[in-house]
């Protein structure tokens, strides 16, 4: 097992994966930035160690300031998390050349699934079903005119190198592409260093559903169910949840043999993410999420498995603990992601300083949080201030808690997302497990 493991990572994410590696004895080493140096993660770690100002390329985003710190504390292995350098397949491999384990997958497959066309090759070399688009990068207008032609509008136009919805440009007609076509390339260079695209046709109204998947360095591969993630803004999610409603057994059986297949085939090592487009009888693959999800704590409750310590385990070179046969799916759980976002005004950032904080507590309630009253909500990083997550018995049961534990939270000084979530679960729509992507952008849950 691992003696010692720094966290590359802030708020919620590195409370949950001090947790873990307090239940497996494992030392656990923080970092924070001059912003978050009163955030209750640096309070919880065994120890802490400053690695920069404010913005999250002088810190978070900086790997050497990282590496650096992972020296001083003398730590072992260097925990991602999520967003920042977890799928920084560069900073994977200066951690395995700097001699620290990284808890995740090898630096190559990262390289190889952070690239969204050479990712579409390896899967359909695997045999999972694709979106039609371009088999390559998209060097001009006049290519991606030709392919757009090709395979029908509406398309999508998406950074090759890059993925969560960022640089995304939907384009229903011929007339649209041009501009779009610049404005997803500036986009693309700007989040991720290349401004190389290619272009899928566009799915209208489809499922998003994803499916856990975990891998050992012995080549066995399992997946841990699937998870509905339909409700999202800006291709990012807002509420996922374990089962996926309505989701027959033959479909359910399809994604969930794509999903190991294709990680097996790529040779994924750790916890990650196979995720699908779902148009009825039809999936598609959309991408790999290299990384422990957001979303994993709604894995957690419908099995009962701890998915932190089993990152852990599998990092330090032991076997799955799990057949998949052991994995089971047992009632239902929603989780909703709690922002620091204002959904009246289209969901904008609404930073500030927390001054008062209530959370909800009982059976069947889970709280992930990341803050506390008094800490400063900054400019400089993603909003999440929390996640929630009710387990049930049914979903029913598991929709009831979740509106039940929404309406005893308590958050002053910041705008959150929370009158939206109760709208969403309060809706027939969702009762009835009746979801698709394009619901909040249409409106579907206004006010």
């Amino acid at each position: 097992m691992l003696h010692s493991v720094l966290i590359a990572n802030r708020g919620e994410i590195a409370r949950r994966i001090i947790r873990g590696c307090r239940t497996l004895g494992v030392r656990a080493v923080a970092v924070y930035s001059e912003a978050d140096a009163g955030w209750p993660h640096v309070a919880e770690a065994d120890e802490a160690i400053p690695i920069g100002p404010a913005p999250a390329r002088d810190s978070y985003l900086a790997p050497e300031r990282v590496l650096e710190a992972a020296r001083a504390a003398r730590v072992e292995a260097i925990h991602p998390g999520y967003g920042f350098l977890s799928e920084n397949w560069r900073f994977a491999k200066a951690c395995e050349d700097a001699g620290f384990v990284f808890v995740g997958p090898p630096w190559r497959v990262i390289q190889q699934m952070g690239d969204k066309i050479q990712a579409r090759w390896l899967m359909a070399a695997a045999g999972v079903p694709v979106v039609p688009g371009s088999d390559g990068a998209l060097e001009t207008l006049e290519r991606a005119t030709e392919v757009a032609w090709q395979i029908g509008y509406p398309v999508m136009l998406k950074a090759a190198a890059g993925g969560g919805g960022i640089g995304m440009v939907r384009v229903a007609e011929a007339s649209g592409l041009a501009a779009a076509f610049a404005t997803a390339q500036r986009r693309a260079q700007a989040a991720f260093g290349s401004a190389a695209l290619f272009v899928e046709r566009y799915l209208e109204r489809p499922r998003h559903i994803e499916v856990q998947v975990f891998g050992d360095r012995d080549g066995h591969v399992v997946h841990l169910h699937e998870r509905e993630c339909s409700i999202q803004r800006r291709h990012q999610k807002l509420i996922e949840e374990s089962p996926a409603p309505g989701l027959d057994a033959a479909l359910k059986e399809r994604l969930t043999a794509a999903a190991v297949a294709g990680a097996r085939s790529v040779g994924y090592v750790n916890a990650g993410t196979m995720e699908f487009i779902v148009q009825g009888q039809e999936l598609y693959f959309l991408e790999m999420n290299t990384r422990l999800q957001v979303e994993h704590p709604v894995t957690e409750e419908v099995t009962g498995l701890d998915l932190v310590s089993a990152q852990l385990r599998v990092a330090a070179g032991e076997l799955l603990p799990w057949a998949q046969e052991d994995i089971p799916q047992r009632g239902a759980a929603i989780e909703c992601r709690i922002y620091a976002e204002d959904p009246a005004r289209g969901f904008m950032p609404s930073p500030g300083r927390i001054a008062r904080l209530v959370l909800p507590a009982g059976p069947g309630v889970r709280l992930e949080c990341g803050v506390a009253e008094g800490v400063e909500v900054s400019v400089h990083y993603d909003p999440l201030l929390a996640k929630l997550i009710a387990w049930g018995s049914t979903r029913e049961e598991a929709r009831s808690r979740m509106e039940a534990a929404l309406g005893a939270v308590v958050v002053e000084g910041v705008a959150t997302v929370i009158p939206f979530h109760r709208r969403v679960l309060q809706s027939a729509a969702f009762r009835e497990g009746r979801v698709h992507t394009q619901m909040v952008e249409e409106g579907a849950f206004n006010g």
